[in-house]
């Protein structure tokens, strides 16, 4: 890449800074909560405001069947292809635009898009979404816009670019970024998915989620050895399960940043009433894959635990549904260029060591490696998810790290993109 397009890359961005904060506030006023899982209007609004850009918008609504299969009401994936000149690499750039409920707590409105002075960070803005990850809406449309002036001021680009937009990473991506690459509507060479700025991503946790229903019979409380109690079942399976906990703790990951492997319980149901013995419970469970682990042996694993713990206790039957089995993201081989692009560009814009490591976290990056298509993380946000108040009270996003953040991700687009 010549100085030339780096210096057209960073004089455009530096014009922009306004016009991007601005496009980021319309996306967070727009809920998109899931569950809810109505993120059609969002869909229409980015497809409006990426088309007052000048960009052409493919709109792909997902079919009804799709979407009740992942308990969504509306979803529209967007793509929008950047075609830059013939012979290099297409770079797909992907950000999810649902996000999880609101909650309580929050000090701004979690809608409002609201910008306050940080005395050390300077302009912050408050709203749902707005580091997780509508933040990358905005980062990757203007490193793409940036690109499209670099080439228009004589810039010598080759390749293309795709903005990949889709909507529901909170239920696992399958209707999104999986349905693109299943459909053949996108075949990159390269994907990079949200991100934050301080590091780079290129491995992950999977998950899998299990719903575990323990079957009894019912009988009045007065007379409670006439039934099953599947409650006092379940409660043996929980402890069953909890004890695993201890020999989960001793696998660790060779990835840096990512720890053991987790399990943890987090809904349950059960019971008709108070004077009657249960005749019914049904609880899900989280189980984190670390990268090394497989999801079908960690499946098999969690069963056996289950089924020996029920086997104590007699009159109980137990069903076990998989809810989701999210694989890992591992780094492939070829994503090395696109690390190195992103990790030297980011070390000069931060002025400071930019580290590759894994999170504990599952994001839709993995459905781009499982295609074979080398992917990283890479985006706008801070150090962790906890400075970011991703998913909590009070999410945020420093404004200054999505103008760096741009910069970085437009620089070494310019990079993999040079002849």
């Amino acid at each position: 890449m010549s100085i030339d397009t780096a210096a057209l890359i960073q004089a455009f961005l530096a014009s922009q800074n306004e016009a991007q904060a601005g496009f980021l506030a319309e996306l967070v006023r727009v809920p998109s909560d899931n569950p809810g899982g109505d993120c059609a209007p969002h869909a229409q609004r980015a497809q409006a405001l990426l088309a007052a850009l000048g960009l052409t918008v493919e709109a792909y609504p997902v079919p009804d069947a799709q979407l009740r299969a992942v308990g969504m009401i509306s979803a529209t994936n967007l793509i929008v292809r950047i075609p830059l000149g013939p012979g290099g690499p297409t770079v797909a750039l992907n950000a999810h635009g649902d996000v999880v409920p609101p909650g309580q707590g929050w000090r701004h409105d979690p809608y409002g898009a609201q910008v306050e002075d940080d005395p050390e960070h300077g302009p912050v803005m408050y709203g749902r979404g707005v580091a997780v990850s509508k933040s990358d809406f905005a980062t990757y449309t203007w490193a793409a816009l940036a690109l499209l002036h670099a080439q228009e001021k004589g810039a010598d680009l080759r390749g293309a670019i795709e903005l990949h937009f889709t909507y529901d990473e909170e239920t696992g991506g399958e209707i999104g970024p999986a349905l693109l690459l299943a459909q053949g509507l996108s075949k990159p060479d390269y994907a990079l998915s949200a991100g934050f700025s301080y590091g780079i991503t290129s491995a992950h946790n999977g998950c899998l989620h299990l719903a575990v229903t323990v079957h009894g019979k019912q009988a009045h409380a007065a007379m409670p050895h006439t039934g099953v109690d599947a409650l006092e079942a379940a409660t043996h399976i929980l402890r069953a399960l909890y004890d695993f906990r201890a020999t989960l703790a001793q696998r660790r990951s060779a990835t840096p940043g990512i720890d053991t492997p987790g399990l943890t319980v987090g809904l349950i149901h059960g019971g008709i009433n108070t004077n009657v013995v249960p005749d019914q419970v049904t609880f899900r469970l989280d189980r984190r894959l670390i990268p090394e682990e497989a999801g079908l042996d960690a499946e098999a694993e969690l069963r056996g635990i289950i089924d020996a713990a029920a086997a104590q206790r007699p009159g109980i039957s137990v069903s076990v549904q998989t809810v989701l089995q999210a694989r890992p993201l591992a780094e492939l081989p070829g994503a090395r260029p696109l690390i190195e692009a992103l990790r030297t560009h980011a070390a000069q814009v931060f002025a400071r060591d930019i580290p590759v490591h894994g999170v504990p976290l599952y994001t839709d990056a993995r459905h781009y490696a499982q295609a074979g298509i080398p992917t990283v993380l890479y985006g706008a946000g801070p150090a962790t998810l906890m400075e970011a108040r991703g998913h909590n009270s009070d999410e945020n996003l420093r404004l200054d790290d999505l103008r760096k953040a741009t910069k970085v991700v437009a620089l070494a687009l310019a990079d993999l993109l040079a002849p």
